[in-house]
């Protein structure tokens, strides 16, 4: 997968949350895919989304985003080329309330198995 299309990926990953697209956020993950956050662990895509629907915290919320890095495999390189040697997408961010008031910072590490977010590492500040 190109940069490019993995950073669009990526937003679409944040669209769907924001929209409450539970579908579209579906059919971005791998089915065995791991939500690593500072609070908890969720595992599966299936369960993720059941967690997104019903049982997180706030739902009015949007994740506007400062920046998307991509990251070659093997090595600390972040280029624009259409390689597909490209395994994961870094997006830095921020948690606002419907108030637009900022709850929290957060910096994402995605893994993708093909065009499937495989794995989101959450760090938050």
């Amino acid at each position: 997968m190109t940069r490019p299309a993995l950073r669009q990926r990526t937003r679409a990953y944040y669209d769907a949350i924001d929209g409450d697209d539970y579908d579209q956020l579906a059919s971005l993950l791998a089915p065995s895919f791991v939500h690593d956050r500072p609070d908890r662990t969720i595992d599966g895509r299936d369960r993720f989304v059941q967690f997104m629907r019903e049982e997180r915290p706030q739902t009015d919320t949007t994740h506007p985003l400062d920046g998307l890095f991509c990251r070659q495999k093997d090595t600390e390189e972040s280029t624009d080329s259409d390689d597909t040697a490209t395994a994961e997408v870094v997006a830095r961010g921020r948690l606002l309330a419907a108030d637009g008031e900022r709850i929290v910072g957060f910096v994402d590490v995605f893994t993708f198995a093909g065009d499937d977010i495989e794995r989101i590492e959450t760090y938050t500040r």
